[in-house]
């Protein structure tokens, strides 16, 4: 496929549209501002990363659907925003409600692991608790396998979970710590799942390895594992012929799984286990009895659902919960698919979405209306990279600018056949490149993580959480309600009028 992706080399003001050309600010333009003075990033850095600006494109029409150059080593001097492996895993494991989850590693590994993403919990609590093994100079020396061992049964002895996972961190991999055969002596001696994760850091430069092998150790480790007839926390009664399925890739971020989960019992059908947000091990042990995987975040969870259907002959679909449009198609998409053998269940979800769908544009109506023709920046997660954008459109909003960290190639062919013509797409972007196109871009709203938060506040440009430590449900119907409230709240607050004018872009230098 020709690529018609236009690339950005830094020295040309981007444009939306042929009729709508950006306005570029030069560093000589730059004036001494009492209130908030901020160094001028200059062109040549931009200029000089030649490796760089394959990172970056604009879709030029609606055919290119090219994307940046991605999955690659960051940049050495780049100052990537990246995290690690043992990240990528510990961020899709961690919301399993009551399990240990054991850092085996020094204790700085350790670190935001009492209540990582956000991820709300129902009933169990233990998951919120931090466990290390905190490796000493003497163990880096001798090994670590030991103190491992004892740190085992001391956990289990004193907590007795349901599970405990292991992961293993750069500095075991490299001393070579045999974690698997420590694991599996320990579970013989506590009768526990003692599930070893093979998360050195230094696997790959890009995270996505973390999820897949997160995906490996339930597979390999605690699906299918599961005793039959065991009660599930659905409030659905289970019965011989109902339809089940799992929800893969779901973290229960703010509570996201609450707005989630209803909806799909209204239509009769029990939710057999989430992967993984407000789980519990046996729930994931039984997982394999499912009916149907629904893949909320494609970017995690994709490959698990795949090896699922490989490995137990589960079909799965690709879901969105985040908008009005995107929740009402995947309620007919699971609909469609049990239609042969349960037909009601599709005159149950054209009920429910007319209904959801009426009191939500109600309700919106009046965010709408504010909001309508505002510029957004979106820089988060793969997944979310794309499916936000129609989220944005139905408040009559327009994404200018979006991308991600840890892109894969599938991720941003997804974000090409999205994004509108003139879009700005961006891959792995530095903390310098991101504030050079944020003053380039001039958005009315950033979409991002608590990395960007502040960078964001300091150029003048409201900021939207939509990471992991959010604190307001953004899922289904109710949740589209709160997230234009987010929205509307960050983008008319009265603090922005007080901002320096130069930094919103709306003066030059006199």
């Amino acid at each position: 496929m020709k690529n018609s992706s236009k690339k950005f080399n830094g020295s040309e003001s981007l444009k939306l549209t042929a009729k709508e050309p950006l306005k570029e600010l030069k560093s000589s333009e730059s004036p001494q501002n009492d209130d908030l003075i901020i160094t001028e990033v200059p062109d040549s850095i931009i200029k000089t990363l030649e490796s760089r600006i394959g990172h970056m494109c604009v879709k030029k029409d609606e055919s290119d659907e090219v994307g940046p150059t991605c999955n690659m080593a960051s940049v050495p001097g780049a100052v990537t925003q990246r995290s690690c492996v043992y990240g990528g895993a510990r961020v899709v494991l961690m919301p399993i409600t009551d399990a240990i989850h054991l850092v085996h590693g020094p204790i700085g590994c350790a670190s935001c692991t009492w209540d990582i993403r956000g991820s709300r919990s129902s009933g169990e609590e233990l998951y919120k608790k931090g466990f290390s093994t905190n490796l000493q100079e003497k163990d880096i020396v001798f090994g670590g396998e030991k103190k491992l061992f004892d740190t085992i049964i001391e956990l289990n002895g004193i907590y007795n979970p349901a599970a405990i996972f292991v992961y293993s961190t750069c500095v075991v991999g490299l001393i070579g710590d045999d974690l698997k055969s420590v694991c599996r002596e320990a579970g013989k001696i506590t009768k526990c799942h003692i599930i070893s994760v093979q998360s050195e850091g230094f696997r790959s430069f890009n995270k996505s390895l973390g999820h897949q092998l997160a995906c490996d150790a339930m597979l390999d480790q605690l699906i299918g594992t599961g005793k039959p007839g065991l009660d599930q926390k659905s409030t659905v009664s289970t019965q011989k012929n109902s339809p089940t399925l799992n929800i893969v890739g779901e973290f229960n971020v703010a509570g996201d799984l609450w707005a989630i989960k209803p909806l799909i019992e209204k239509m009769g059908i029990t939710v057999q286990s989430t992967i993984t947000g407000d789980s519990c091990v046996e729930e994931i042990a039984n997982a394999h009895r499912a009916d149907l995987n629904i893949v909320q975040c494609q970017k995690s969870s994709n490959y698990l659902a795949r090896q699922m259907e490989q490995k137990y002959s589960i079909p799965h679909l690709k879901a969105n919960f985040f908008g009005i449009e995107d929740t009402a198609k995947s309620l007919i998409l699971i609909a469609d698919f049990f239609q042969d053998q349960h037909p009601e269940i599709r005159e149950i979800a054209d009920k429910i979405i007319e209904t959801e769908i009426n009191k939500v544009r109600s309700e919106i109506s009046h965010y709408k209306t504010k909001l309508t023709g505002k510029k957004v920046t979106v820089y988060v997660g793969g997944n979310k990279a794309w499916s936000l954008i129609r989220a944005f459109e139905e408040l009559g909003m327009k994404v200018i600018m979006t991308g991600t960290q840890n892109g894969l190639p599938e991720d941003y062919q997804r974000i090409m056949e999205t994004v509108s013509e003139g879009t700005l797409v961006v891959d792995d972007a530095n903390s310098m490149e991101l504030a050079k196109l944020l003053k380039k871009y001039h958005p009315d709203l950033i979409v991002s993580g608590a990395k960007e938060k502040y960078m964001a506040h300091k150029l003048g440009i409201p900021f939207c959480d939509f990471n992991h430590d959010r604190i307001s449900s953004f899922a289904s119907f109710q949740g589209f309600i709160n997230f234009a409230k987010e929205v509307d709240r960050a983008v008319s607050s009265p603090v922005w009028k007080l901002t320096s004018k130069y930094y919103r872009g709306i003066v030059k230098n006199e």
